[in-house]
């Protein structure tokens, strides 16, 4: 415990939960991990402590996850650990390196087929030899289906049966999609192509088919860790089995909380299960929060705790472990528009006020909902990426940008400091450092040319070592031609940079991430739950969705919905998951007590009258705007009508707030009331308050001195509205 042997050291900065899952004896180990719990850490550290010690040998270690920046993440910080060897991929990658390898063995001499990187058009020639016309889209939900049923184990005859039981809602008849399944089988094999749900069955078949490659596998890899195991679908858990070959040197992490992918076949019945199959297996929960603000993680407790069906049953309530923040603002606007404006007017004062554009997120359920947040946030001249419509290394200007500086390899002097040859190899291309275009696309390309500046900035800093000898080595700055060797390497890792702009994503492309500020928007019924949800289950899912969008938030969260589509559209109902919540209670500062407010209010909401948005605090209804945005305080009115309150409340000899709170005098000095009706319309002011003080205030507001105003007799002592 107390040594500083390498081993030791791992263990250094470990919570006690985290340290249990990295300490765990050899065999199975589930480990139950919360949104900003440190699960990378854990299992990294597990692994990483594992082979310091001599229990395991990094080369026989196999960890899956399911992107390949998280392959890389874990990869990296395998390193920094001192754990060399360890094999870090995704299924996919996994399975592709086996089949390359083996093809030979398992063909008969051949190579191994192409890999179909798309599905689109030979479905789309499947569908017309089944009597399916099937435009673009129409190939895409083809496709989606297909995809589904072989991850699932389905065979095209199996599918209606299958598809019926799995409450599928293909976009044809059942039976026609099986055809066009079968259909898509016969084109795939006569164009001598496989697709990735092949790659993963043919790993399977390799396996379990051949008691060589077996025995060679198994030989190589002798322990296992499988990230996101919530997302596992029943192929890729085959893949696994056969790995594994009866061992159970097997660790997991997961949040069943976090399942939101069961449309694509995933299940998290696997995690749920795993004590169960394995019933020597040592569970560990991570509830401990690191990411997110108590405020925060009280907000998201709230919208999990309500949580029914099998996935509820391994519910983790968090701990947030942060200091206290803001608390989390409810917006309601009277349409769409207002509110996308709402959003690119809040990112802009986030952005002044010092907070980077590239750790602001706006989250919406479908990616159709973007285009009314590029709108606001290019009227408000906020810069912004789309999260997930194409890798950072394959856009086009990326891959022009890259040719660009490998052609300017053979012309830049030896010598040449890197981040001026950088920029001046894309003016070449026509982008100039400083002048931003305007125009969404035409910025988005400035942004990722500039992102390779950035890139170069960053590894300027890092010296390359230069051979003198046999084993002699030197540093110095890294070239030009360094630099381009560095992008193909990040290229092949899918390593891509932050672009610097407010992030659009939805919420499915925003797991795994996070921001300072986030944006959960559009969360209207209809929208969140879609009215595709029609089970329990499919509704659970989509509170899952809500609960994963939560908890991206490491600051400032915003939860907004409008009222209708489009101004004067028909009204809508706020997401049946979303709390009303009140400001405080709750234990560690967190938002707990949550609430949903009756329909009978609705008609008493009020709206910010900077904003727009629907006013639900108390201090923010007396303002009459939201307390983030700009006050327009009357300086000299709000002095002067402190001291009447003081002295009013002298002579009734009461506390000045039974007069008017602190925040009526704030409203009162930013609204300037100038009749009953203005006076009125501020909160807290009632018929009783108005009759006692309302010809004095006006009057303050008219200019009147407050020497002028404070009547030797009191009005009656009364707090009363």
């Amino acid at each position: 415990m107390g040594g500083n042997t390498p081993a030791d050291r791992v263990l250094t900065g470990l919570d006690p939960e985290q340290r249990a899952a990295v300490t765990a004896p050899a065999g199975p180990v589930c480990i139950l991990a919360g949104a900003g719990t440190g699960k990378t850490r854990a299992i990294t550290h597990r692994i990483a402590y594992r082979a310091l010690t001599g229990e395991i040998t990094g080369r026989h270690v196999l960890a899956v996850t399911f992107t390949a920046r998280a392959a890389a993440e874990m990869r990296a910080r395998l390193a920094v650990l001192g754990a060399s060897g360890v094999q870090a991929r995704t299924f996919h990658s996994a399975a592709l390196r086996l089949m390359r390898y083996f093809a030979p063995r398992l063909l008969d001499g051949r190579a191994m087929p192409e890999l179909l990187e798309s599905k689109a058009r030979l479905v789309t020639l499947a569908a017309s030899r089944a009597g399916v016309r099937a435009d673009r889209t129409a190939a895409r939900d083809l496709a989606s289906e297909i995809e589904w049923a072989k991850s699932s184990l389905a065979e095209p005859a199996e599918y209606p049966v299958a598809a019926a039981k799995a409450n599928r809602e293909p976009p044809y008849e059942p039976a026609k999609v099986a055809e066009v399944f079968a259909a898509y089988e016969h084109v795939k094999r006569a164009n001598g192509v496989i697709d990735f749900e092949d790659l993963l069955r043919a790993a399977v078949w390799g396996i379990e088919e051949h008691p060589d490659v077996a025995e060679q596998v198994r030989a190589q890899y002798r322990h296992f860790v499988v990230d996101e195991y919530q997302d596992v679908n029943p192929l890729q858990q085959r893949l696994l089995e056969a790995w594994l070959g009866g061992r159970d040197d097997l660790t997991v992490v997961g949040d069943a909380s976090q399942t939101i992918y069961s449309f694509t076949g995933a299940t998290s019945g696997y995690l749920i299960d795993f004590p169960r199959h394995r019933r020597d297996a040592v569970v560990v929960r991570l509830v401990r929060d690191y990411r997110s603000t108590p405020q925060v993680v009280g907000l998201a407790n709230a919208v999990i705790r309500q949580a029914r069906g099998t996935e509820a049953r391994l519910r983790l309530e968090l701990e947030g472990q942060r200091p206290p923040g803001p608390e989390p603002d409810l917006r309601i606007f009277p349409d769409e528009p207002a509110e996308a404006a709402g959003v690119a007017a809040r990112c802009r004062q986030l952005i002044a006020a010092g907070t980077p554009a590239r750790e602001i997120a706006v989250l919406f359920r479908t990616n159709a909902q973007s285009e009314a947040y590029e709108e606001a946030l290019a009227e408000a001249e906020v810069p912004y990426v789309v999260q997930g419509a194409e890798r950072f290394f394959e856009r086009t200007e990326v891959r022009q940008a890259v040719l660009a500086l490998r052609a300017a390899t053979r012309s830049t002097p030896a010598g040449a400091p890197l981040v001026p040859a950088v920029v001046d190899a894309l003016a070449a291309t026509g982008w100039q450092r400083d002048q931003p275009p305007p125009g969404g696309a035409a910025r988005e390309r400035w942004e990722a040319l500039a992102a390779l500046v950035t890139i170069a900035e960053e590894y300027a800093d890092t010296p390359a070592l230069l051979p003198v000898g046999e084993a002699a080595t030197v540093e110095r700055p890294p070239s030009l031609a360094d630099f381009v060797e560095e992008l193909q390497r990040r290229a092949a890792q899918q390593h891509a940079p932050t672009v610097e702009g407010v992030t659009l994503a939805s919420l499915h492309s925003a797991k795994g991430l996070e921001w300072d500020a986030v944006f959960v928007v559009g969360l209207s019924d209809g929208t969140l739950p879609t009215t595709y949800a029609k089970t329990p289950e499919a509704l659970e899912e989509e509170r899952r969705l809500l609960y994963v969008g939560v908890t991206r938030a490491r600051q400032w969260l915003w939860l907004s919905y409008a009222q209708s589509r489009a101004p004067g559209g028909r009204p809508r109902r706020p997401c049946r998951f979303l709390p009303q919540f009140e400001r405080g209670g709750g234990e560690r500062g967190g938002t707990a007590g949550l609430r949903r407010r009756p329909e009978r209010r609705r008609a008493q909401l009020l709206s910010c009258r900077v904003c727009g948005a629907t006013l639900l605090a108390g201090a923010d209804r007396k303002l009459g705007r939201c307390a983030t945005c700009p006050s327009t305080l009357d300086e000299d009115l709000f002095a002067r009508l402190s001291e009447w309150r003081l002295r009013v409340a002298g002579a009734q000899k009461v506390p000045a707030y039974v007069v008017f709170t602190d925040a009526t005098l704030v409203a009162l000095a930013e609204r300037r009331p100038t009749g009953p009706e203005d006076l009125v319309a501020i909160a807290g002011i009632g018929p009783r308050k108005l009759g006692l003080y309302g010809d004095a205030v006006i009057a303050l507001v008219r200019g009147a001195s407050v020497d002028d105003l404070v009547a030797e007799d009191p009005p009656e002592k009364s707090s009363a509205k």
